[in-house]
């Protein structure tokens, strides 16, 4: 039998992880074996995010360089994932990168094993911009022996005037708890201890058992701390608009919960955080700060800054250095804000400039520093 070598390529979060994981499993049932180097594979796959304008730059820069390996190979080229869900990015391909062989996007993941099992391998394009199906069962190739990520739900359903997540992803679409805790069940059995469950806004989670009855996150939480053999449970990324007192009781109740959250604070201003569309003021996420704090002493806080959203002011700019000061995160992401096609406010007129965001930039970047320790 040949030999077949494949090499997967993966930008972006977690979830995007989690995919790469399926398609991975995918594609090993097809008898293909991981490669490191792409020069040797007869499979090259990109699993694409579009969060940042330089997710672009990263994917046709690679792209690029593989069309004389294309032509001495002969190898498939297989590219998925948001930033494929992008009509003007899949143009783009069509016109300078011919040699790609198939699309596919988010919703249709699930079909790559069946277009690489076709004879002629023409060129494919299976791009769906409904929201997709939750389709369990996938095979799955883990890329850890110890700690495995569970995504419980796809989609999002806030638009947030910078993310491009709800056009490329969908609407929220959550899992059956019973699929959850029967992967995580089968992943304990095999000796994984840390799970991480997943989603754009993980605390959304819901499952409707009945006409009356809804299945929410806090109570998948308490599901999962009582599966024997998972030792540490975190999430990722809550929603602060949707972070309720049960939840919080949750953390504070069950041992197994990780103490450390991630909690997206995006802007420290009020203003800002409206033109975002985030649901929440300064004062709330101050005081949803406060109000974990109380009920979980020893947790730490993470959480994601973007700086120089349009119409960002120095007197906003001073607000989100204020709340660094007062929540005292142990971990913070920072962005330089980067207008994507698509979004609202890539059509907003007040742009900040970029010697002005970059300037802001390094300013954050000094008080984190003192502040993280």
């Amino acid at each position: 039998m040949e030999n077949l070598k494949y090499h997967i390529i993966t930008y972006g979060c977690k979830l995007n992880e989690n995919d790469s994981e399926k398609i991975c499993g995918m594609v090993e049932e097809l008898d293909y074996n991981k490669t490191d180097l792409f020069e040797e594979a007869n499979l090259i796959i990109f699993n694409t995010c579009c969060i940042r304008e330089n997710a672009e730059e990263k994917l046709f820069g690679k792209l690029g360089s593989l069309k004389n390996i294309k032509a001495k190979t002969g190898a498939i080229i297989a590219i998925g994932g948001c930033m494929m869900q992008e009509e003007h990015i899949i143009e783009k391909i069509n016109q300078k990168y011919k040699f790609v062989d198939i699309i596919f996007g988010t919703h249709t993941l699930h079909r790559l094993k069946e277009h690489l099992q076709k004879k002629s391998l023409n060129k494919i394009q299976d791009v769906e911009h409904i929201d997709g199906e939750v389709h369990e069962g996938l095979p799955m190739v883990r890329s850890s022996k110890e700690v495995a990520s569970v995504t419980i739900m796809y989609g999002c359903n806030n638009y947030c005037t910078y993310c491009i997540v709800p056009y490329v992803r969908g609407r929220e679409r959550s899992r059956d708890k019973k699929d959850i805790l029967n992967e995580i069940q089968g992943l304990a059995k095999s000796g994984y201890k840390e799970i991480i469950l997943l989603g754009q806004n993980v605390n959304s989670y819901k499952c409707e058992i009945d006409e009356s009855t809804v299945y929410n996150f806090a109570d998948l939480l308490h599901d999962v701390d009582k599966v024997d053999g998972i030792e540490k449970i975190s999430f990722l990324s809550p929603h602060p608009k949707d972070f309720t007192d049960d939840v919080i009781f949750a953390i504070r109740d069950l041992k197994k919960v990780d103490r450390f959250i991630h909690l997206p604070l995006q802007s420290g201003s009020t203003n800002v955080l409206k033109a975002m569309n985030r649901k929440y003021s300064k004062e709330e996420f101050l005081n949803l700060a406060d109000k974990i704090r109380k009920e979980v002493p020893d947790v730490r806080f993470g959480t994601d800054i973007i700086v120089g959203f349009p119409g960002e002011t120095e007197e906003d700019f001073l607000d989100t250095l204020d709340v660094v000061k007062q929540v005292g995160f142990k971990q913070v992401f920072m962005f330089i804000y980067s207008r994507r096609v698509g979004t609202v406010a890539d059509k907003m007129e007040n742009q900040i400039p970029d010697e002005i965001k970059h300037k802001r930039f390094d300013r954050l970047k000094s008080l984190v520093e003192q502040v993280v320790k």
